[in-house]
């Protein structure tokens, strides 16, 4: 198939670009950077409808990538503003890229037709205990605790509204806790990154007791989405996550153990405000549906993301 895949030099993007195109795909790829190598890529910002829309109809526009109209089986929506805190500091750019950006490329879709998945979190399960279930916003009133989490409900609401009115045919997913090589350091990033990268530098950060997660390392996410692809259910929405479910203190100790480092720099906090406290998964219909399975532990995904970083950053 020809896939787009806008944020490709993300995270999560860059690993999904590099599966999609082991399985023979040709993958074209959108994102702000704007000296990028790539040969298929193309510096797209989301938020702008007239740069999205110039993907689809061609122009003589940037390093020609624009000449020829182009055209896309399927679209993998990836391109956000990602965090929680990020969200508070930069929130005007987080409502623009994340609510707008998701408009721009649903408008795109009701004209094209291609399909399309597009990435939720689980932070819109909000201040919910329980286990997280796909329906669980269909049977309770669930608040979402942040601007990052109202972007991403927001999202979701438009697409199910665009296939509505319209008709497009989308797949949502809700991924839990990614992380692995791949993610650089910021101070608005996972946990995992966030603490390894700390304690590789000897640098200060904060655990949060009362706060638990289900992670998952970036090769078994990517694995999942790709397989989408391959048995594309419109409509459906997909948990992405993790069987193990464990504190934050946890992670900690286990990065600490592993880098050789002591608790010196850490500060122990009860609990991160606006923040959702613990995130039980259940992915039962991505293994249904997507053969989701868990090949690589938290114990080896944490060295394995170490390790990568001290390659990167010549640390440790």
């Amino acid at each position: 198939m020809n896939i787009l895949v806008t944020g490709g030099l993300g995270a999560v993007g860059s690993a999904l670009v590099h599966e999609l195109e082991s399985r023979g795909h040709d993958v074209f790829v959108i994102d702000v950077d704007p000296h990028h190598h790539r040969q298929n890529y193309a510096r797209v910002d989301v938020s702008e409808f007239r740069q999205v829309e110039k993907l689809w109809s061609g122009g003589g526009w940037e390093r020609g990538h624009f000449n020829t109209p182009r055209k896309f089986d399927m679209v993998y929506h990836l391109a956000a503003e990602f965090g929680r805190w990020n969200g508070e500091d930069y929130y005007e750019t987080l409502w623009k890229t994340n609510a707008v950006g998701t408009k721009n490329i649903l408008k795109m879709q009701e004209k094209e037709g291609f399909r399309a998945v597009y990435f939720s979190t689980s932070e819109v399960y909000g201040d919910y205990n329980d286990v997280m279930v796909e329906n669980v916003m269909d049977t309770y009133e669930v608040k979402q605790m942040n601007d990052y989490a109202l972007t991403k409900w927001v999202n979701e609401q438009q697409v199910l509204n665009s296939a509505a009115m319209t008709g497009t045919e989308s797949v949502r997913v809700r991924l839990f806790n990614s992380y692995g090589p791949g993610e650089y350091y910021s101070p608005y990033r996972s946990v995992i990154c966030l603490f390894a990268y700390r304690a590789l530098h000897n640098l200060p950060y904060v655990v949060y007791k009362n706060h638990s997660r289900t992670s998952i390392y970036i090769s078994d996410v990517v694995r999942t989405l790709s397989n989408i692809s391959n048995n594309f259910l419109p409509g459906e929405v997909y948990n992405i996550g993790g069987v193990d479910f464990h504190d934050i203190e946890t992670i900690s100790n286990m990065i600490l153990k592993y880098t050789g480092k002591d608790d010196r720099d850490v500060t122990y906090s009860e609990s991160e405000i606006m923040t959702t406290r613990q995130k039980r998964v259940d992915s039962n219909k991505a293994q249904r549906d997507l053969d989701h399975k868990i090949t690589v532990n938290l114990e080896e995904g944490v060295a394995n993301t170490i390790e990568w970083m001290k390659q990167v950053y010549k640390a440790g």
